[in-house]
């Protein structure tokens, strides 16, 4: 049967899906490092989180946006925040319906120039989950997964980093046992995240350090461990704390600084001698170019959801590659994540981020989550990006129709 040859957008649907899920013992146990903890009042609270949790049932809300055309094909994406659900409701939706969804590249343009002062932040967060929601259904329109239109795949299976973001970090044997752990579930890389920061002091610099020694002696030497000090460092305390970290080896030392301070990354990566990521909390391939032109980073790490969607990080590698650097982006979604590093060369993008904790969050909703099988992600037939939604799994619903 010969599809019709011009679809159009007739309507988006925000759905707010709320359910539970069990945890044995505390789900949330301990937080990262933050900008915000220079200040005391800040630097005491726990995770933002904790409340969720009643007995071994945790609670969790995702709220997904569905792109549906005239033919009734619709596109899946998410979860996004509230923020970004109402600039999509009372912005973005304007811009895309009635028109071709399959123009993509015609209608990130559009949205783009039309939101002038959205170009960074959750307007582009916003913008990266309607593209993700197009490819989608670019995906299903065609039959096929989204990296096979994007030209994959490049490998038939990637290595998955375990990222141990909301594990403890201060219990040193605690610590030392999920190391082994994850190691022994076939990861060959984990990332763990700092606690403390420059106001801590040298008694928080001396804990940090013993995290990275302990992690160092539980794996061995014949394994690669990544660190994330969350954007929350200074010059000074990032140069003294690699110092005493580099004969660990880490793979390597994640936003040091805030995302605007380029020329600190310059600074930084210029004095020590582990390779330097970040970019998480940055946007579009215009941000990434700020990092590449310094030659303040080694590997860039754009979220697909929050720096302009699967279009724009395509192009963020793209550009990337012609300077030889490494892209791995931020692990907020496995399922689209996964199409685009089933696409890349592997020597380019050689890992995906799978955040241990959040991952079981942000796909609770999914038919179809993706997780690394003994510490790798395979080949996927999923048509599209594999987003469809276990309408078991919900509890309760709150929708929004836009036509």
């Amino acid at each position: 049967m010969t599809k019709k040859q011009y679809q159009k957008i007739t309507e988006i649907k925000i759905r707010n899906l709320h359910g539970s899920f069990e945890s044995d013992g505390i789900f949330w146990e301990d937080r990262l490092v933050r900008p915000i903890d220079i200040y005391p009042e800040y630097a005491d609270q726990n995770h933002e989180n904790n409340d969720l949790q009643k007995g071994n049932i945790v609670s969790t809300s995702s709220i997904f946006i569905e792109i549906h055309t005239d033919d009734g094909l619709y596109g899946t994406a998410g979860p996004i925040d509230t923020a970004h659900a109402d600039i999509v409701e009372k912005s973005l939706s304007k811009i895309i319906l009635g028109k071709d969804p399959l123009a993509i590249e015609l209608l990130w343009d559009q949205m783009y120039r039309l939101s002038v002062h959205g170009r960074q932040g959750i307007t582009m967060m916003a913008i990266s989950a309607i593209d993700c929601a197009l490819w989608d259904l670019k995906g299903k329109y065609y039959n096929t997964p989204v990296y096979k239109i994007l030209g994959g795949p490049t490998r038939k299976e990637i290595p998955a980093y375990a990222s141990m973001l909301g594990f403890n970090v201060t219990d040193m044997n605690l610590v030392s046992e999920r190391a082994k752990l994850y190691k022994e579930k076939g990861f060959t890389a984990q990332k763990w995240f700092f606690r403390y920061g420059p106001m801590s002091g040298l008694e928080g610099l001396k804990k940090n350090v013993e995290m990275v020694k302990t992690l160092r002696d539980s794996v061995g030497d014949d394994y690669e461990i990544m660190l994330d000090c969350w954007q929350s460092m200074d010059y000074k305390y990032v140069v003294e704390l690699a110092k005493r970290i580099e004969k660990y080896r880490p793979y390597w030392l994640e936003e040091t600084v805030m995302p605007d301070r380029v020329e600190i990354y310059k600074k930084i990566k210029d004095k020590i001698n582990i390779p330097l990521s970040g970019a998480e909390h940055d946007y579009t391939r215009w941000g990434m170019l700020r990092f590449i032109e310094k030659n303040a980073l080694d590997i860039l790490q754009p979220d697909i959801y929050w720096a302009g969607g699967l279009s724009e990080v395509i192009k963020i590698a793209n550009l990337a590659s012609t300077y030889d650097l490494i892209t791995i982006p931020h692990g907020h979604s496995s399922n689209a994540t996964l199409h685009f590093s089933l696409s890349q060369v592997p020597i380019h993008t050689p890992y995906q981020e799978y955040l241990i904790k959040w991952n079981k969050v942000h796909q609770h909703f999914l038919k179809t989550p993706e997780k690394p099988n003994k510490g790798f992600f395979g080949e996927t037939n999923l048509i599209g990006l594999g987003m469809e939604i276990d309408e078991s799994k919900i509890q309760k619903e709150d929708i929004l129709e836009i036509r």
